[in-house]
């Protein structure tokens, strides 16, 4: 694997990773009632979730890269019209972020499991990474490798990613809640998944 196919994963992964979703809604709704006590606890839940979702894809993408090259490719055109269709529904958001305060007293523990929770049993975090990994990987180099190397780097990234808006959250509420950012992130993660999904279809059809 080049430096330069790590670099473009790390930037992919680290503009994808910020815009809202359910698992930044669960944590700034965690954050705002809980306050920065919810920060490690969340961190870690996301990261345990992305580490199952994004091992339960690997493995989806390493057995049917095994089993056929044509499959792979089927599988990149097919990731590359998910991309896109994710990001014209990111786009058409806007400025939303609905995260209502968790104001209910709760365990550390509790909050890690429902972090987890979310983050590894919402069927749309499989689809995407069977949607993103593709393009990053090289069939002539080991599967495994690349595997190691791409979940330690993305569940880094998951995991800073996670308590930077926890903190965020706890501590200025009106950055967190304020839509006109909220639209800047969401239109320009749209348009990266676009290009992506472009990207994807590019290399499919070489």
């Amino acid at each position: 694997m080049s430096i330069e196919v790590w670099a473009a994963f790390v930037a992919a992964a680290t503009i994808l990773l910020i815009i809202p979703g359910p698992t930044v809604l669960l944590v700034v709704s965690y954050a705002h009632g809980q306050g920065w006590r919810a920060a490690l606890p969340m961190a870690v839940g996301v990261a345990l979730g992305d580490f199952t979702a994004m091992t339960l894809s690997m493995l989806g993408v390493g057995a049917l890269l095994a089993a056929s090259a044509g499959l792979f490719t089927v599988l990149k055109w097919l990731g590359a019209a998910y991309l896109i269709w994710l990001g014209i529904k990111l786009w058409r958001a806007g400025g939303t972020l609905e995260a209502e305060p968790r104001t209910d007293r709760t365990s550390a523990f509790k909050m890690m499991g429902h972090a987890w929770l979310v983050t590894a049993l919402n069927p749309k975090s499989i689809t995407f990474f069977v949607a993103f990994l593709p393009q990053f990987l090289n069939p002539e180099i080991s599967f495994v490798t690349q595997m190691l190397v791409f979940e330690t780097t993305f569940l880094v990234l998951a995991f800073a990613n996670a308590l930077g808006y926890a903190v965020i959250a706890s501590r200025a509420r009106r950055i967190a809640g304020n839509s006109k950012a909220i639209a800047w992130f969401n239109r320009a993660g749209a348009t990266l998944l676009i290009a992506a999904g472009l990207a994807t279809a590019r290399s499919a059809s070489n």
